[in-house]
């Protein structure tokens, strides 16, 4: 029966072209648009590794004020601001704070190591605080504490468990007591490791990132977007009044303040609009593939209605009738799909985008499935009026 129905496709290949080329083109776009969707989803269900409720960005600007004074200043700032009441924590945070679109990264090698592995991490200078404000889990090795202060020392840093991975990617050795050097050859201690770290939110892909201890002291690193935590239900009050202190302890600074979780569905919103669009034109693309394959089903079987009464008079059951307009539907579509196969599959093959194989694997999946849903969706009805054609009054037509 199956070689039957493709034997009929292919003796209507000239027919038919027109829908396998709507075939073709809607498995490509669904192919684009589930990478898209997979990838995002996988992104989004890896841990970020922090907490964000409850935290917020001051974003500080000294305006005028010459820069040998501004870390006075800030110290009288943070000071202040940690005395306040709701508030709970305050730390130091280079400007690539939670999703705010700033980004800061470098390359790392450990220091006389065998492998020689340069990895890419996202660097961040943070204080000492920063575990207690936004919740980070340690899972080797220590936090920063007062011995991270003493002189003499290489700067002491907090990587990731991703950037344990990838500068050991055969588990061999732990980082924790390894030195570290950048591309400008500054030398780093791991001191311990945390689970994740992602700044840059749950839709960006997981990557490495390193900590590195800013002091209480330390003025080479007096940025001004330190992260506060207040208390539950702190809101419109408590920032008034944190506005009012900075003006007032720092003579004049201008501060804004985002919440984490205002900052993140802004993030969202941006980077979810290109595959909104995207999924919109999907869409209408299947919209219009569904109708095609609607059309040419009930023209198909007008024109043959006196062939199906025949079949009928011969002693076929309705539902081998019924059977037949679907199964010759996908017999079409299955030629759709393999040759939007053969494009897609070269996307893995070859590293298309640095995506993991998988991702485009699951979107052939998705894409294939959603094609012979849709056909079947398309074939139900039409495949139902070709079963009720009565052999007599079909006979008597032609």
């Amino acid at each position: 029966m199956i070689r039957h129905l493709f034997t009929l496709m292919w003796n209507r290949k000239r027919a038919n072209g027109l829908l396998l080329l709507e075939i073709v083109l809607a498995f490509v776009v669904l192919f684009a648009v589930g990478s898209v969707a997979v990838y995002n989803w996988t992104n989004y269900r890896a841990p970020l590794g922090f907490t964000y409720e409850q935290v917020w960005e001051v974003d500080m600007s000294p305006g005028n004020q010459p820069r040998r004074e501004q870390f006075a200043t800030l110290q009288r700032v943070l000071q202040r601001v940690r005395s306040m009441p709701g508030v709970v924590g305050v730390a130091r945070h280079s400007e690539n704070t939670p999703f705010s679109f700033n980004d800061s990264s470098t390359e790392f090698q450990v220091k006389d190591g065998t492998d020689k592995l340069k990895v890419g991490a996202e660097f961040y200078h943070v204080g000492p605080e920063l575990r207690d404000v936004m919740s980070l889990r340690l899972v080797a090795g220590r936090w920063f504490d007062r011995r991270d202060e003493a002189a003499g020392r290489r700067k002491p840093v907090v990587i990731t468990e991703l950037m344990q991975a990838s500068l050991f990617p055969k588990g061999r050795a732990s980082a924790v007591g390894q030195t570290l050097v950048d591309n400008d050859q500054d030398a780093y201690e791991v001191v311990g490791i945390i689970s994740s770290y992602r700044a840059q939110g749950e839709l960006a892909e997981p990557y490495p990132a390193v900590l590195a201890y800013v002091g209480p002291q330390d003025s080479a690193h007096a940025w001004t977007s330190p992260m506060v935590r207040v208390q539950p239900g702190s809101g419109a009050a408590l920032e008034k009044r944190l506005g009012e202190e900075i003006r007032a302890v720092s003579g004049g600074w201008v501060s804004s303040v985002t919440s984490l979780p205002d900052q993140r569905l802004t993030q969202l919103k941006f980077r979810l609009t290109p595959p909104a669009i995207m999924a919109v034109i999907c869409v209408f693309l299947l919209v219009n593939v569904a109708l095609g394959l609607f059309g040419v089903l009930w023209l198909n079987i007008n024109q043959r209605r006196g062939e199906l009464g025949v079949r009928r008079a011969m002693g076929a059951p309705a539902g081998a009738i019924s059977w037949q307009v679907v199964g010759e539907l996908l017999v079409l579509t299955t030629f759709g799909l393999l040759l939007g196969l053969l494009l897609a599959v070269q996307f893995p093959l070859l590293g298309v985008f640095d995506v993991a194989p998988g991702v485009y694997g699951l979107a052939m999946l998705l894409a294939t499935g959603i094609l012979y849903v849709l056909a079947i969706g398309c074939a139900f009805y039409p495949s139902r009026l070709a079963a009720a054609i009565q052999p007599a009054v079909a006979l008597r037509e032609e």
